[in-house]
């Protein structure tokens, strides 16, 4: 099967991060999409990082009515923080029947040369790319690909705020999700 990896910290998962999974699952040869919950993302602060079993129930939560769609905790069980290079040479070793690729927004190919072991990334697995408000395209090369998906702009931190301030986040998350954080506290 080929599977794209959809990693990120989900903090919360919202209805942005579904739609950019279901357009790339379905504007590509994907078989699977895997949400990979990073714990500890080396380029962010862990400060406003609610804990890992709670960010992976929410995607869970959120993608238990699609088929094609997979949590996974692969992260919880490497070394922090997580690198990218690393969670995908882990898959690939315990996974070998499967061909594994990367999703990523734009915003992140801007600064993809700093990530560690970058060339090997592109010498082994393919890239799609999405877009993001206000990116343009870092570089090019044979195995990036971008993909056309609605430019969206819901940031987990303006939710995060949102619920702080006593707003409604309803339509910005999945209903399962909300009452998942609204029942735990979550984010308060």
């Amino acid at each position: 099967m080929k599977i794209g990896l959809y990693f990120g910290s989900f903090n919360p998962i919202h209805v942005g991060h579904l739609i950019i999974a279901n357009t790339l699952y379905d504007r590509t040869d994907l078989d699977e999409v895997w949400f990979v919950v990073s714990p500890q993302n080396p380029f962010k602060k862990q400060q406003s990082l609610i804990h890992e079993f709670d960010r992976l129930r929410m995607v869970e939560l959120a993608i238990a009515d699609h088929f094609h769609f997979r949590a996974t905790d692969v992260e919880f069980r490497m070394p922090k923080p997580s690198y990218t290079i690393d969670t995908l040479t882990y898959l690939s070793e315990q996974y070998p029947q499967h061909q594994f690729c990367l999703f990523l927004g734009s915003d992140n190919l801007t600064h993809f040369k700093k990530w560690k072991n970058y060339q090997a990334i592109l010498e082994h697995y393919e890239v799609f790319v999405y877009p993001r408000p206000g990116e343009t395209k870092g570089f090019e090369h044979p195995k990036i690909k971008t993909i056309e998906a609605p430019l969206l702009d819901i940031s987990a931190t303006f939710i995060r705020k949102s619920i702080q301030e006593g707003y409604s986040v309803k339509y910005l998350l999945p209903e399962k999700v909300e009452e998942y954080i609204l029942d735990k506290k979550l984010y308060e």
